[in-house]
């Protein structure tokens, strides 16, 4: 595909539908039918939240078979989502540019699984037009924005939405505080040869995977492949027979065993360290008695000690069976089960 060529020439994105009144079941429907711009990090394999399997179910309309281990942050969502307005509202009193909402979904004309939802359009003094997408992080995450630099997902995210569009110009805006100051603002100028990798990308996943309905091989971080298995596979059964694997798979065996005895030597040494270090600090222990702080000069340095303490309230395991008994409902109604299963490998005479 020569896309670079093609996306040059004047288009006007079609509308899809007003999403200004859809519930959020109608609107994950038209979503359903194309690729949005925050699925896009699921296909390059980069998404901090998502597979690419996950992407494609979704898409197919599998569903899970049980619950994250860990609930998804939806506060955090929420608060992204009502903040919004407030983030353009600071890009505009920052850059004085003019910013509106267009609550529509947007489709490319040459290549309809490509779908839109711009947060936000700024007008320029020229009467040209740009994109705005707005983002808030917490604190701890302001680093990622750090020496001019956009976290690698929304950098795809933007880039998808300019070739939807038609718009050569992007400004991304992230409130990471409670104050205006606390505000990074990034701009992104249009790149044919970029958007014709992601073109390509998106193409092959929905034509290819999604249209013939067949899954993708999983691809991105372990830990969210081993999560999403884990959701779509189901509850553990025991009761299941045991299966038998190929020995083509000896290799992968092996390495997981060399692995784990590295480790182990590995926290061996750290449990040996840590020992050391409690012993070090005995004395210093002694002389705190109840108190949690300290400190030592020597001169030419200074040392600050702390020893403060970590309380945790929590209802023992005889209790516990004592509510469930007494106070079935009210066990049922604030506890909940989730299950987790550790992969062991432990290698046996033929």
């Amino acid at each position: 595909m020569n896309n670079s060529a093609v996306a040059m020439k004047p288009y006007e994105p079609e509308i899809v539908v007003d999403i200004e009144n859809l519930t959020r079941e109608e609107w994950l429907k038209y979503r359903r039918k194309g690729i949005g711009g925050s699925d896009v990090a699921a296909i390059m394999g980069i998404s901090p939240f998502a597979t690419i399997r996950d992407l494609y179910n979704d898409k197919v309309g599998i569903q899970p078979l049980m619950e994250d281990e860990e609930e998804s942050n939806w506060v955090a969502k929420a608060v992204g989502q009502r903040l919004e307005d407030l983030v353009a509202e600071i890009f505009s009193k920052k850059t004085g540019l003019e910013v509106f909402p267009v609550r529509k979904m947007f489709r490319h004309p040459l290549y309809p699984f490509m779908l839109a939802d711009v947060d936000f359009f700024i007008r320029f003094p020229d009467g040209s037009f740009g994109i705005l997408e707005c983002k808030t992080c917490n604190y701890n995450a302001r680093d990622k924005w750090a020496d001019d630099a956009i976290p690698a997902n929304y950098v795809y995210q933007v880039r998808h939405y300019m070739a939807v569009t038609n718009i050569s110009k992007a400004y991304i805006a992230c409130l990471y505080g409670n104050n205006e100051n606390e505000f990074v603002i990034r701009s992104l100028e249009r790149d044919m040869m970029e958007e014709e990798e992601i073109i390509e990308q998106e193409a092959y996943f929905w034509n290819e995977h999604v249209t013939k309905e067949v899954a993708p091989p999983y691809t991105g971080k372990p830990d969210l492949i081993l999560a999403s298995i884990r959701r779509y596979s189901g509850y553990a059964d025991k009761s299941l027979p045991e299966i038998t694997i190929s020995n083509l798979e000896t290799i992968r065996l092996e390495k997981y065993l060399n692995l784990s005895e590295e480790k182990s030597q590995i926290e061996k040494r750290k449990k040996e360290i840590e020992a050391e270090q409690r012993a070090l600090s005995v004395p210093f222990v002694e002389m705190l008695g109840q108190g949690c702080k300290a400190v030592l000069e020597d001169g030419s340095s200074r040392y600050r000690i702390t020893y403060n303490p970590t309380k945790r309230t929590q209802i023992g395991k005889d209790r516990m069976e004592k509510l469930k008994i007494q106070y079935p409902d009210i066990y049922e109604e604030y506890t909940k089960t989730t299950e987790s299963r550790t992969f062991r490998v432990k290698k046996e005479a033929a």
